[in-house]
């Protein structure tokens, strides 16, 4: 690891542990709740303790005035929920697109098992190779998703994370396996810092619960998207998230530090 990646990972990340807001879900889904004012998001959020947030590029002049000094990653692929393959994702930018918007970090979405699979592995392949060039981050957001694909199997999550070492990531990121003893098999598969998915809202104890289990799984931390921006209250539910990563609370000490 060079020292320029050392360097960026520790401003998108506090003493090797990460509480990542990602919010590129507007090119997905489009401007839904907590994305339309994203400026009041961004700060809410960075007030609230996250390390860094995440976007896509565009986005990149409505972060930087509100991220209250936080780590920045820019995102490099999408694809939507009106198209005809969530799963096919597309590339959006580039590392150097992305240096220019500001980056200090950048991730990539690869679906393990789906049918565009091999096109998305490519992209890993181009973007950690470029990357590297620049001692620029790479987070590699593998997930087990596919016909037929179990997307919580603790084995095709572990496959996941592997594969993002082995094409030259420096963060894997995945989902969650439902409990803190099947986590520990994704952990173990890779030498690289796993940080945990968000999903799909469930609410703040459930939320919790699983970061708590994924932190005693031996994870860096988390990647939590919509249960954190479309929160009533961002600010307070990141900042119960981060009494979990980085303070190591229970689930109701973080719930009564947040005030929820």
């Amino acid at each position: 690891m060079t020292v320029g990646v050392t360097a960026r990972l520790d401003r998108i990340g506090t003493d090797g542990r990460i509480v990542n807001v990602p919010m590129d879900h507007g090119i997905t889904l489009g401007a839904v709740d907590g994305l339309r004012r994203i400026e009041a998001t961004i700060d809410a959020v960075t007030r609230g303790g996250a390390d860094s947030v995440l976007t896509q590029k565009g986005i990149a002049p409505r972060v930087h005035p509100n991220k209250n000094g936080a780590g920045y990653i820019v995102h490099l692929n999408a694809s939507t929920t009106t198209g005809p393959d969530t799963n096919d994702k597309r590339l959006t930018g580039t590392v150097t697109e992305a240096i220019r918007a500001g980056a200090d970090a950048v991730s990539l979405h690869v679906n393990v098992g789906s049918d565009s699979e091999p096109q998305q592995l490519e992209q890993l392949a181009q973007v950690t190779r470029t990357a590297a060039e620049y001692g620029m981050p790479v987070l590699a957001m593998t997930y087990a998703r596919g016909p037929g694909v179990d997307e919580s199997d603790p084995e095709r999550l572990a496959h996941a994370v592997r594969l993002a070492e082995e094409a030259g990531a420096d963060v894997a990121k995945t989902a969650y396996s439902g409990d803190a003893a099947s986590y520990e098999r994704v952990t173990e598969a890779t030498s690289l810092p796993v940080i945990m998915a968000g999903g799909d809202p469930e609410g703040n104890e459930a939320t919790l619960e699983n970061v708590r289990g994924a932190m005693d799984a031996g994870a860096a931390g988390v990647s939590i998207g919509r249960t954190v921006f479309q929160h009533d209250d961002p600010e307070a539910m990141t900042r119960a998230v981060t009494a979990v990563v980085h303070d190591d609370r229970s689930v109701d000490d973080a719930l009564d530090r947040a005030e929820l």
